[in-house]
């Protein structure tokens, strides 16, 4: 019964968990319900598809995301071999062409030997086996409510923003130029900068503009409506206070206007969606404006006056659980261990947090089903900082968390040079630890 591992749902953390229990020698059915059935916010039939951005953020060991990429590198994970297969220019972060990413990974996953695609929709858990639960923060009515008669718990759900996308041959490259802050890396980004006037007109128009209306699903989530931090809609933000998007996406530092050596009041950024760069989306513009509102606001931005957009921003709710009582620090349930979770769902936040959630319950599943010893991840490390958050965050209000150097453990010396240095350190310290983790690994799948 033990061999068995199934795991739901093929977003990053199941894809990454499916592959990472299949390499270490398990069986695996992958459950996935798309096509048959899609969620708001997906609309792609691949697996691993990219809702939010195209960025996987900072790839810079100064910077704790980027550490958490190198480890997962370390450690063979699919995701980050699917993201240096088909990554876009992006300055000092990593991109993805989406569509190539996602159709390298279902490619991986459906030609293992070892993993078994099943396209159906789950209403409850499977009996027999280890599980893997990585459906998502839009996970179905139906598994929900299985899940809080599991767990006995009530799911926690706030609301999650995309950027729109717009066609590159209709952005006015008279007004707009190409250059990445402080120019670092490949100047790939489009700006268009604006003085204080067109950014009086614009914030004003912006926090003036309707919103979309709630789906049916979420209109009874409607009078506790909260939006996490990391992906808040640009109206939200900038309701907060005229200068707010100044500091935030509109920041112009480090970006100087070619026609006048200076940096403009405000800047927003296109980030390269594809390969082909055909199409930008708009940086840090996640939104829940009507689309009619999208499409006239953001056409007072300097370059994007004609700008024909490919999809507009869209909004939808996420749920995720109470981990810190729910579950270990390798995403097991404490009250029974051969159900796992991953992902969003579980309190991380991010494309590489929510993969690196799935590399670690893949592996755990794998090894318990298998009889192996279960590897320790550091909190020394990311990923095992990460995971050391979830289950064991004291907070009586417990919320989602990117990955940062706040949650792994301090430098047992002090460094000189400043925060930067600082940080590259304990990065330093965290990949000679991850690399023992990384050998014990590879022997084992190896030797499946």
């Amino acid at each position: 019964m033990k061999a068995r591992i199934n795991v739901i749902g093929a977003g990053l953390a199941g894809c990454e968990a499916a592959w990472q229990a299949a390499e270490l020698g398990a069986s695996v059915t992958l459950y996935e319900m798309k096509p048959l059935k899609y969620t708001p916010a997906h609309h792609h039939p691949g697996f691993a598809e990219l809702v939010c951005s195209n960025s996987l953020r900072s790839r810079q060991l100064s910077n704790a995301v980027g550490l958490l990429k190198a480890e997962m590198s370390q450690l063979g994970s699919l995701i980050m071999e699917a993201a240096y297969a088909s990554e876009v220019p992006a300055g000092a972060a990593l991109a993805v062409d989406r569509h190539h990413f996602s159709e390298y990974i279902t490619e991986k996953i459906r030609s293992h030997p070892r993993i078994t695609v099943v396209e159906q929709e789950l209403t409850q858990l499977p009996t027999e086996g280890i599980t893997v639960v990585a459906s998502g923060p839009l996970t179905s009515d139906a598994l929900s409510a299985h899940l809080a008669d599991l767990l006995s718990e009530k799911s926690l759900s706030f609301f999650d923003a995309a950027a729109p996308i717009v066609d590159a041959s209709t952005i006015d490259m008279e007004k707009a130029y190409l250059a990445s802050r402080y120019g670092k890396g490949e100047a790939c980004y489009i700006n268009c900068p604006m003085n204080r006037e067109e950014y009086t007109a614009f914030y004003e128009a912006l926090i003036a503009a309707p919103e979309a209306p709630l789906k049916e699903f979420d209109k009874e989530l409607q009078s506790d409506l909260t939006v996490f931090e990391g992906c808040m809609p640009v109206e939200v933000m900038a309701k907060r206070g005229f200068d707010t998007l100044l500091y935030g996406p509109l920041k112009p530092v480090g970006l100087p206007d070619p026609k006048t050596g200076k940096d403009p009041f405000a800047v927003i950024q296109l980030r390269q969606e594809n390969l082909e760069k055909t199409l930008y989306n708009l940086v840090g513009f996640q939104t829940h404006l009507t689309f009619e509102a999208q499409k006239r606001v953001f056409r007072m931005i300097p370059g994007l006056e004609n700008a024909e957009f490919t999809r507009y921003g869209v909004m939808h709710r996420n749920t995720f659980l109470d981990s810190p009582r729910l579950l270990d620090d390798h995403y097991r349930l404490r009250k029974d261990s051969r159900i796992l979770f991953a992902g969003q769902m579980t309190g991380v936040e991010g494309y590489l947090e929510s993969a690196a959630s799935g590399f670690v319950a893949g592996v755990t599943a794998a090894l318990d089903a298998l009889g192996k010893v279960v590897p320790a991840f550091s909190t020394k490390t990311a990923i095992g900082a990460l995971a050391s958050y979830v289950s064991s965050s004291t907070s009586s209000n417990f919320q989602p968390m990117n990955v940062n150097f706040g949650i792994i453990d301090p430098l047992d010396r002090k460094v000189k040079g400043g925060k930067a240095v600082r940080n590259e350190a304990i990065s330093q310290r965290a990949l000679e630890v991850i690399g023992e983790t990384a050998a014990s690994l590879s022997e084992l799948k190896q030797n499946p």
